[in-house]
């Protein structure tokens, strides 16, 4: 499937030319950047991140890991103070508090490197050095039949050049 390469020096363009190419039913976009941008991030993907369903799992883990270790500890080694029951959960919240912070960092962590591909080793091949210092790129897969719609869409949102890429 053919791919087209749209450069473009304005973040402002950029989103218009992503909103407009979503808008028309296109769902393959890449985005390069030289630096973070709402505007053109809320383009590519306007709903919020799931790296927040890792926090919640990862927080609700350690809730239940740290009462049930706890809780486990307490009751297979019992120590007999003053007519204290075994299993007392107060003195235990401190350490599941604890581990809820811990696994729901962790997960936090593995959230941002599975929801932002971050282990991708290899580049693509569209990608050019000049996207880390000034320049936006945009690609867009389509159809053979959608190229020329594409193109002048791109250009009509003020794309410096349009590369028609054949993968």
């Amino acid at each position: 499937m053919p791919r087209i390469l749209g450069i473009y020096d304005l973040p402002g363009k950029t989103a218009a030319a992503i909103t407009q190419i979503r808008a028309r039913g296109y769902t393959e976009i890449i985005t390069y950047a030289p630096a973070p941008f709402t505007e053109v991030e809320d383009a590519v993907d306007p709903k919020p991140s799931g790296v927040r369903l890792y926090t919640l799992i990862g927080g609700l883990a350690g809730v239940v890991t740290g009462f049930a270790l706890t809780l486990w500890m307490a009751n297979d080694w019992q120590i007999a103070i003053g007519g204290k029951p075994f299993s007392s959960i107060p003195p235990y919240t401190i350490i599941a508090f604890e581990l809820t912070i811990l696994f729901g960092g962790l997960m936090t962590a593995l959230g941002f490197i599975i929801k932002g591909k971050l282990l991708q080793f290899k580049r693509h091949d569209v990608y050019h050095p000049r996207f880390s210092a000034e320049d936006f790129g945009v690609v867009v897969t389509c159809q053979s039949r959608d190229v020329p719609e594409l193109e002048s869409l791109l250009r009509a949102h003020g794309a410096m050049e349009v590369t028609l890429v054949e993968s």
